[in-house]
Parts: C-alpha cells; sequence; structure tokens
C-alpha cells in the first residue's frame, strides 16, 4: 500500500454520528464500567496506549475515551469489516512488516497538532487473551513528540458474543491509568525495548491478575 502524501487522513462528516451511534450499540449489548477517566489530560497532545483482546475494543474504548483519538492500526484492518468504521475515524494505518515512515510521519503529525493519538501496543489481538509482548512504536512516537503516554485497559470485551446468544449483556471494564512521561527525543534501540517494557508493566498493573500474561509475577508489577 502506498500512503497519500497528506499529513494524516481527514475524519469523514460521519464521525460523530458515528460515535454516536456506536456508544448506542455497545451499550445495548454490554453494561460498561468506567474506572479513572479524571486521568486523562484534558487537552494537548498524548499517546492513549491499550493492550488488545477482541475485535469490539476499539469500539467500545473508542466511546468511553473523554477525547477521541486517531487510530494507529495494521494495515491488515483497513480492508477488515472494521475498516470502514476505522476509516471514519481518520485511522492512520501502518505496513507491520516494515519501518513505514509515511505513517509514522503522519502519527507524529497528529501529535504536533495537538492531537490524541491510540496505539494497541501489542500490535496485534492477544491470542491468549492476556497481555503479550509490545512493539515499540508508541515509545517511538512518545519520544519522538515529547508526549506522554496514557494507558487505558479493557477487559469483558471477549464475553459479548456469548453472552448476546444467552440474551444478556457481559459486563465489560474499562480502566484508565495515569499519564507519564517517557525518555524525550532520539534513543537508541535497546532503549526503546526498554520503554515498552514501561508501558506493558503500566498495563499490567491496571489489568486483573488473569490478564496479565507473561507479566503476570513480573516484580515491578506486583509492586
Amino acid at each position: 500500500m502506498v500512503h497519500q502524501d497528506i499529513r494524516y487522513p481527514r475524519r469523514t462528516w460521519l464521525h460523530k454520528p458515528t460515535i454516536r451511534l456506536m456508544r448506542l450499540l455497545v451499550r445495548m449489548f454490554s453494561r460498561i464500567h468506567v474506572e479513572g477517566v479524571e486521568n486523562v489530560p484534558e487537552d494537548g497532545p498524548f499517546i492513549y496506549v491499550s493492550n488488545h483482546l477482541h475485535y469490539f475494543d476499539t469500539p467500545v474504548i473508542g466511546t468511553n475515551l473523554p477525547r477521541i483519538p486517531r487510530p494507529l492500526a495494521a494495515e491488515k484492518y483497513e480492508k477488515h469489516v472494521f475498516g470502514p468504521l476505522l476509516k471514519v475515524l481518520g485511522a492512520i494505518f501502518i505496513n507491520r512488516g516494515e519501518v513505514d515512515r509515511d505513517a509514522l510521519r503522519q502519527a507524529l503529525n497528529v501529535l504536533e497538532d495537538g492531537q490524541p493519538l491510540a496505539v494497541a501496543v501489542e500490535g496485534t489481538r492477544s491470542k491468549t487473551g492476556e497481555l503479550s509482548n509490545g512493539k515499540d512504536g508508541a515509545a517511538f512516537l512518545a519520544t519522538r513528540a515529547g508526549v506522554p503516554v496514557q494507558p487505558v485497559v479493557i477487559w469483558g470485551v471477549e464475553n459479548i458474543i456469548p453472552s448476546i446468544k444467552h440474551l444478556r449483556r457481559a459486563d465489560v471494564f474499562v480502566r484508565f491509568g495515569e499519564p507519564f512521561w517517557l525518555a524525550e527525543g532520539r534513543v537508541r534501540a535497546d532503549q526503546l525495548t526498554d520503554l515498552t517494557e514501561q508501558v506493558m508493566i503500566s498495563l499490567a498493573r491496571l489489568l486483573p491478575e488473569e490478564y496479565r500474561g507473561i507479566y503476570r509475577e513480573h516484580p515491578l508489577v506486583n509492586t
């Protein structure tokens, strides 16, 4: 895929109506429990970082964010069933198989313009339903743009479809942590790995133990 030479994709006029419709549908099929929303910065650029359990993560988290970000999504989702939704939200599609400089530039432009960006740090849905290793993209963008990271986690979303089959609404939980800053500027690859680990620890701390995956026994998670 060749990205257009633009600062970043524009949201369509359907953006706000789509958010309202998504919010209605989400509440029809689930009971949403939100914690820590007061932690989200009221203005300025930052990066929402989250875990990724299910295809429904985007509509559920997206309709419970106090500031709607532009998602950074894997290129494969452009042709997915949720592709049109992501395009309405002004998503930036990134090729995970290479260093997609154009997509990264667009993401930095979003932050430069004072807007929030959303990144699922694991880069893909968890196959186990638990937290796995993170990718360095969020840490790269946060350090290069000099913006804070806003952790948010979701769980219970994997129960939506089974609950619908039994004519019930699933309990879904969204929890926001406190924003924090990583190192600023250009950092080495090994430093990015360490900073990504810091991001993953922030998510693990917010999740119930059974969702923490490889971070369940991490000493910094249980302090």
